[in-house]
């Protein structure tokens, strides 16, 4: 056989031509699914605390959440990680590798459902997410404005209303982060000495504007049981939550004996701002604001 190919080189040449073209053809056309995972599941756990700092994160919210996480399903290991800036916890938990990411967070917030009483009311309030977590982003793209006519927090807005949701909708896409700045808040720039002459704490401020900013449903008039004659009902529509500065500053704080009434502007500044400072977006030089796009595991 050897002699043959010897003899007949062209012939030989050939062969492996195809041996080659089939290959290619073959690799090309190979399931994805012959390809192992290798990267383990893992499970993003994050939470914010209001004005904590990281000590005050470890011992009041990641450590309720890991002794309630410890030995769940197939988990490999599991870390923290406690932020002062932003005030923000993050535990990511690892699972075995042939396991199912989607039943891996099902089972991830069932644990840290356990630990939600034991976690303190502002860090429940503030919501806790849970989700399959990715290491690199698959792209990044910036918004900025060419002539500097808007600022980093304007554009960061802008794209968490018009960006962020019809993106994490496509197909394949897990996660939507948008840096360079966070989202428009009312800000209270509150003054002390004003404080302490009325002997106000902030604590009354943060309780009367939770008990003014709400949703008031009103009811209807005109609904069954009615009246022979009745035609029309009307829907009652009432002031729901503030959704200007002006309604923030003329919230009432405390009605005094004589009958004057201390409102939010005797006691602060009140501003349309950003919910925190801690971050800046820009690209050759200009205010931006950065959106990355995280593929969706298994997909």
């Amino acid at each position: 056989m050897a002699r043959f190919f010897i003899n007949r080189p062209i012939v030989a040449m050939v062969i492996s031509i195809l041996l080659v073209i089939i290959g290619v053809v073959a690799m090309v056309q190979l399931p994805v699914a012959l390809y192992p995972n290798i990267a383990p599941p893992e499970i993003l756990l994050t939470a914010r605390y209001p004005g904590a700092d990281a000590v005050t994160l470890e011992q009041s919210v990641a450590t309720p959440i890991e002794q309630q996480m410890s030995g769940v399903d197939k988990m490999l290991y599991m870390y923290s990680l406690n932020q002062a800036a932003g005030s923000q916890m993050q535990l990511r938990v690892d699972f075995d590798v042939t396991t199912d990411p989607s039943v891996d967070q099902v089972l991830t917030n069932l644990r840290y459902t356990q630990a939600a009483s034991q976690l303190p009311p502002d860090v429940v309030n503030q919501g806790v997410t849970v989700i399959k977590s990715v290491t690199s982003p698959l792209g990044l793209f910036a918004l900025y404005s060419p002539k500097g006519t808007y600022d980093s927090l304007f554009l960061a807005n802008y794209a968490y209303v018009n960006i962020n949701d019809p993106m994490t909708r496509v197909p394949g896409i897990g996660q939507v982060l948008i840096f360079g700045a966070s989202q428009y808040a009312i800000r209270l720039w509150i003054n002390p000495d004003t404080l302490a002459k009325l002997d106000i704490t902030v604590n009354e401020i943060a309780s009367a504007l939770q008990a003014q900013n709400t949703v008031n449903p009103a009811g209807q008039l005109g609904g069954d049981p009615v009246p022979h004659g009745q035609e029309f009902t009307y829907t009652v529509l009432a002031q729901g939550r503030l959704a200007s500065v002006a309604d923030f500053e003329n919230v009432v704080v405390r009605a005094r004996p004589d009958g004057a009434l201390v409102r939010v502007k005797d006691v602060a500044r009140v501003e349309l701002g950003a919910q925190n400072y801690i971050r800046r977006g820009r690209l050759n030089g200009q205010p931006a604001a950065i959106v990355a796009v995280y593929q969706l595991p298994g997909s």
